[in-house]
């Protein structure tokens, strides 16, 4: 049930974000979640969104460099210590993530939902559900 993510490498400096979003927008994509990293010469954008193919497609006509890796996307109840129950579940079954990011899609629920990078990404999806969690396929509009 993972999902794919998809990551583009920016040169750090002006523009460069603003110029990437602009292609996608002209191509009807739709971003669900991002995240962006930076060091002093490039950026890693890391994003959910609508069509994955479509937009592996749109990037590589436009020459941006991407790749694509999968996720878990993990419903978080809105309360206090949600976030620290599923860390509590990954820490039990011995699960390492790597990095992790938010996103409000399908904010109007009542939950929050939390994009995942782990090593291994079934057991990481074995200890959500184990604990009661809902994972995410996909976003709601």
């Amino acid at each position: 049930m993972a999902i794919k993510q998809i990551s583009v490498f920016l040169e750090n400096r002006p523009g460069m974000l603003d110029a990437m979003t602009k292609v996608l927008a002209d191509a009807g994509i739709t971003l669900r979640a991002l995240s962006l990293a930076e060091t002093k010469d490039f950026g890693i954008v890391r994003m959910i969104v609508d069509d994955v193919y479509e937009t592996a497609t749109v990037l590589k006509d436009h020459d941006y460099i991407s790749s694509r890796t999968p996720v878990v996307a993990v419903q978080i109840p809105d309360v206090v210590g949600g976030l620290h129950k599923v860390l509590t579940a990954l820490t039990a079954a011995n699960v390492n993530l790597e990095y992790m990011y938010s996103t409000l899609a399908g904010s109007g629920s009542g939950n929050a939902y939390m994009i995942l990078r782990v090593e291994d990404t079934k057991k990481a999806e074995e200890a959500l559900r184990a604990a009661g969690f809902t994972l995410v396929e996909e976003f709601p509009e």
